[in-house]
């Protein structure tokens, strides 16, 4: 069916890798090979180098794909000679120079504690999460990763986008990323565009709409 037999998922802010397993499950199904990167968010350059790791054990190349913050990783990390082509689902795409903190601020992050950010709790079911049932994301919003400084304020070296083939998903209930700024990013990286219905946790409430764009990338 696919040209392209892996596809690796990267995550963004304040989440792990799980909030991939309904992606996961789909892609599976139709007999793609797929890896999770579960960055520690402590440092851009860390999580690149993570992401790196995985793309380094691949037997042949993949679909390197992004949600939120993780947008900003698969930026500098898939310049990697095994990535065919990028992915990006309600993601940053920064430019050359850029970091996650010079494109858009996100009113709820509290202020930083011992040098990690977290999302408000009493707002991430709205803010993050508000197509998904209410026990779901009170669970997200008590499990968040710390996200590091370094994470937020490093900027990208050499963007990927520049140099393969990107897909975006923008969700269009996002209230995380806006829509608007999500769509600016998806124009200036060429990528060609799927608008799905969903907050910015389309990965989690929209699997198989993510995991359609991730075929159209690998096709």
């Amino acid at each position: 069916m696919t040209s392209i037999g892996n596809v690796v998922l990267v995550h963004g802010a304040f989440v792990d890798g799980s909030g991939w397993q309904g992606v996961y499950d789909e892609l599976t199904r139709d007999g793609l090979r797929v890896h999770i990167v579960q960055n520690p968010t402590l440092s851009l350059a860390d999580d690149a180098a993570v992401t790196r790791r995985v793309l380094d054990g691949l037997d042949g190349p993949a679909i390197l794909v992004g949600h939120s913050y993780g947008g900003a990783v698969i930026s500098e990390a898939g310049t990697h000679p095994n990535v065919a082509s990028l992915a990006y689902v309600a993601a940053f795409a920064p430019d050359k120079g850029e970091s996650v903190s010079t494109l858009i601020a996100t009113p709820p992050i509290l202020p930083p504690v011992a040098g990690f950010l977290f999302l408000d709790r009493d707002r991430f079911a709205v803010s993050y999460a508000a197509d998904l049932p209410d026990q779901v994301a009170a669970f997200m919003a008590d499990s968040q990763v710390p996200w590091g400084l370094d994470a937020l304020t490093e900027p990208v070296t050499e963007p990927a986008w520049r140099h393969k083939p990107s897909w975006y998903v923008v969700a269009t209930a996002d209230r995380m990323i806006p829509p608007p700024a999500q769509r600016t990013m998806a124009e200036r990286a060429g990528a060609k565009v799927v608008e799905v219905i969903g907050s910015h946790a389309v990965h989690v409430s929209q699997p198989a709409a993510i995991a359609d764009l991730i075929r159209q990338a690998a096709a």
